[in-house]
């Protein structure tokens, strides 16, 4: 009895250490940063829709009226549509409708739990619903980070998205989490297998095995539809990229960035950015 109690006694340790870092990791994040598209002149809506499973979202619709095109803005972990307003006006300018969003468990939309891409690609299922009853007949989606892993999990399952950009969307969560542990300094075998025990019991906690919605196991589905890759090779959450890259199918772009870290190709080369999203969706939408 005892030599039994010593054995569970770690096992139940590392289990409680899971469970308090995938508590931590899927909490809901708060609104850090407050913006409107008014401080770039642009006429907007603040507008909610459902998700696929019904729960509330809060976003901004920025219309471009006589355009039947429209572009979907996706945030990343931790943040809001807040972080990327900025981005709006030049595809406002361009001739594309605008719709961002706060995902479920962030900023202004319901929800108290986070599911690494599970769930929030319900969350742009509702988007494209939105726009579809808006009249919108072709739509982009453009994610940053957590927002281009939910692009590559979203358009499997959503036919009306005619083009995807992810830019620093991660292969896997594991190595992304793996990434981010290292970030902090801790060992790259003990980070590996935190990463692996966060997905893990996050995963009991769903009741679904989220390695199975690994974006690279996704991304092979959007073809037909085109999807361009933004990839700085400094990116410590995107270390398996060449896998992402490889799974997915033509029609595919890559625009590859030595020494440019995680999404910071935007801050990098502002006007190139520019220049190619646009460009992309000109030609695709």
């Amino acid at each position: 009895m005892i030599f039994a109690l010593w054995l569970l006694a770690p096992v139940g340790l590392v289990f409680g250490v899971g469970l308090g870092l995938s508590f931590y990791m899927t909490r809901r994040q708060p609104l850090t940063e407050i913006h409107s598209p008014a401080e770039y002149g642009l006429e907007f809506e603040e507008v909610t829709f459902e998700a696929a499973d019904g729960l509330t979202l809060c976003g901004c619709w920025i219309p471009a009226p006589g355009s039947e095109r429209a572009v979907v803005i996706l945030h990343g972990h931790g943040g809001s549509l807040d972080w990327d307003i900025h981005r709006a006006p030049a595809l406002h300018a361009a001739g594309f409708n605008v719709l961002l969003f706060d995902f479920r468990a962030h900023g202004r939309s319901d929800g108290r739990l986070a599911t690494f891409g599970y769930l929030e690609r319900l969350d742009v299922q509702g988007a494209v619903e939105f726009l579809k009853r808006r009249g919108i007949k072709r739509i982009g989606l453009l994610g940053f980070s957590y927002g281009g892993m939910a692009s590559t999990l979203a358009a499997p399952i959503c036919p009306d998205v005619n083009a995807v950009i992810t830019d620093g969307g991660p292969a896997r969560m594991k190595t992304a989490i793996t990434g981010r542990c290292v970030e902090v300094n801790l060992p790259r075998g003990l980070a590996a297998f935190l990463a692996w025990l966060v997905i893990s019991v996050t995963s009991l906690r769903l009741g679904v095995n989220l390695s199975r919605y690994e974006a690279v196991r996704w991304v092979g589905q959007i073809a037909p539809r085109p999807i361009l890759f933004v990839h700085g090779e400094l990116d410590q959450y995107c270390p398996d990229f060449d896998e992402l890259y490889a799974a997915a199918k033509q029609p595919k772009e890559l625009w590859r960035l030595p020494g440019v870290g995680h999404t910071k190709a935007s801050e990098t080369y502002p006007e190139e950015f520019r220049r190619r999203v646009i460009g992309f969706f000109d030609e695709n939408l």
